[in-house]
């Protein structure tokens, strides 16, 4: 069974949190699992396919009562108390997946001392809390591949300014992505002048309003690059509203990103393959707790996808509901699954 979740109040959750020290698993030996998948937002693709995907391992091990759960904007806060919340209803495995792992050391800490299994999704668990499960792409790699295949249409020797936009200033992953572009553009195209970069918001409003106004600023740019996942979205309608297009590349199939691919307002996107994450991580959580065995330890990199005009109608069409997801990651998930040596590293080594 999957259901959602409205956070208690603090009062309440502390209380709870304190009832859950010493109790233990009870999803050994084949009994109901009660597991949940705690995110940063229901507002953004990134997060929603997580969450999608989290709920197809659970749809294929069974007996499984998850928990899925999200403040329905980025509010670290917030979310710290529905993961706190959840240490007393999931006692057989979380998967967590924020934006704000600062706030999350002692509330990871909590469910250590309550063995409570938890998985980290796309976001690494600061280095002191206790969780030896990652799961993410690279993302400098993510960014490298981007910056790579934006070149195929940007000539050798060509000057001018490229600009980057990043979502969410500070945020470990999106610096990474970031890094790799430039990377290949200084590498690949030194006589190009990269600019940024510069603050371009998360939520959708906001990172239109960002993006419209580096726009304006740099108005005749070979190119705009950016890390987030309403990058493409925001910079697609610019291009609508101005009357003309430019160069864009970005991350995340965010549905209408996917269209602007289509349209031809942006030359790729790089997916990190969210849904795979949020399996992946939920799938190795509900084996650990059916078979007792050890939790798998170390980072778990399930690779991304470039969408382009090669692939963007297989794509499309893959996103269109779950079930045509878990249709089309079935032989993904399968052969990681099968292979679970090829994906895992070190986690010392995630970038």
């Amino acid at each position: 069974m999957i259901r959602s979740m409205r956070p208690l109040s603090w009062a309440v959750m502390a209380f709870s949190v304190l009832l859950v020290v010493g109790c233990s698993s009870s999803g050994g030996g084949g009994g109901k699992l009660h597991m949940a998948f705690i995110y940063s937002t229901t507002s953004q693709n990134p997060f929603q396919e997580m969450a999608f995907g989290a709920k197809a391992a659970a749809e294929d091990v069974g007996g499984i009562d998850l928990v899925e759960n999200a403040p329905p904007a980025i509010n670290g806060p917030a979310e710290v108390s529905q993961f706190q919340a959840a240490i007393r209803t999931a006692r057989d495995g979380i998967a967590m997946e924020t934006l704000t792992p600062d706030l999350f050391v002692r509330p990871l800490q909590q469910a250590r001392d309550a063995k409570v299994p938890v998985a980290a999704v796309d976001t690494m668990a600061p280095a002191d809390a206790g969780v030896n499960l990652y799961v993410g792409n690279s993302n400098t790699d993510l960014g490298r591949t981007l910056a790579t295949e934006m070149l195929k249409h940007i000539p050798a020797g060509a000057t001018g300014e490229v600009v980057l936009g990043d979502a969410i200033p500070g945020l470990t992953l999106l610096a990474q992505r970031l890094d790799g572009m430039k990377q290949v553009l200084q590498e690949q195209r030194p006589t190009l002048t990269v600019l940024g970069p510069f603050d371009s918001g998360s939520e959708p409003v906001d990172n239109f309003n960002k993006w419209n106004n580096i726009v304006k600023a740099h108005p005749n740019a070979v190119a705009y690059l950016g890390a987030g996942a309403s990058d493409a979205v925001s910079l697609a309608l610019i291009q609508k509203n101005g009357g003309r297009k430019f160069l864009v590349a970005s991350c995340d199939p965010d549905a209408q990103a996917l269209v602007a691919v289509k349209e031809g307002y942006a030359v790729a996107l790089a997916s990190p393959e969210h849904w795979l994450k949020g399996y992946i991580a939920m799938r190795l959580l509900a084996e650990h707790a059916r078979s007792g065995k050890p939790l798998t330890e170390g980072w778990w990199n399930p690779g991304g996808l470039i969408i382009n005009s090669d692939n963007i109608d297989e794509i499309t069409a893959r996103q269109q509901d779950e079930q045509s997801r878990k249709q089309w990651f079935a032989k993904v998930t399968a052969q990681q699954m099968g292979d679970q040596g090829k994906y895992l590293r070190p986690l010392g080594e995630a970038n």
